[in-house]
């Protein structure tokens, strides 16, 4: 697999601080905090990507535009770091198959039967199961502050058929996640809106990385199985 040209490190820091209007010492920082990942070139010097530079400019925004603090920022970029690890993933996962797709027919033949012995189904924590005055209690917060991070975009409960919230495990946790974020590490609700934002993202990004493995992998078994199906090769008469 070709690595992305945006990942290639090219920037030496005092470019990248300059394409970012900050201080290489504020970049050095934020390598500290985990906030950016650059690379190294053979003799240690820091190389920064494009990538990267989007990174740096996300960081100011939420800092001087949002006025998330540091602790926020450390959040958001966290999830950007996983989403960015998801994307990767998700493209190894599927060369990894196309692969198996053109290996030897015995290989994908064993491949098959393992796989025809599973079956995929929906995650149960995301079944909508609870009412909101049962999810609030769960996560000890008032049912109009439900509301409230509903209308924010913050939690996205289901609705029954005569329309009443229903809540899942999923959204018990996101819950729980932004309790901590605005309580533990004190995140304006800018910051939170980031966060969960990038949260909805990963577990999309989560959901496409597994729906695209399964389609695979059902594909290879449907291959195995046609090949499965053709008649054996007749032998050849012998003259006498």
């Amino acid at each position: 697999m070709t690595q992305d040209a945006r990942d290639r490190p090219v920037y030496v820091i005092s470019v990248a601080a300059e394409l970012t209007d900050m201080h290489p010492q504020t970049l050095r920082l934020y390598e500290r905090k985990g906030l950016i990942r650059p690379g190294r070139s053979s003799g240690k010097t820091r190389l920064y990507s494009e990538r990267d530079i989007d990174h740096l400019r996300e960081i100011r925004r939420l800092t001087q535009e949002l006025g998330v603090n540091l602790a926020g920022v450390e959040e958001v970029m966290k999830l950007r770091h996983e989403l960015d690890d998801v994307q990767v993933q998700l493209e190894m996962e599927i060369s990894d198959l196309e692969t198996q797709l053109r290996s030897e027919f015995e290989t994908s033949q064993r491949e098959a039967r393992a796989l025809e012995n599973g079956s995929v189904s929906g995650d149960p924590k995301d079944r909508p199961v609870y009412v909101i005055s049962v999810a609030s209690e769960l996560v000890e917060m008032h049912p109009q502050t439900l509301r409230l991070y509903e209308r924010k975009g913050l939690i996205r409960p289901r609705r029954s058929g005569g329309k009443t919230r229903l809540y899942s495990d999923r959204d018990i946790d996101h819950l729980r996640e932004v309790r901590r974020l605005t309580q533990e590490l004190g995140v304006n609700l800018a910051g939170v809106e980031e966060i969960m934002r990038l949260r909805f993202e990963l577990d999309s990004a989560q959901d496409r990385l597994e729906h695209d493995i399964a389609k695979l992998q059902h594909e290879i078994s449907t291959r195995v199985s046609s090949m499965n199906a053709l008649p054996a090769p007749k032998k050849a008469r012998k003259k006498p």
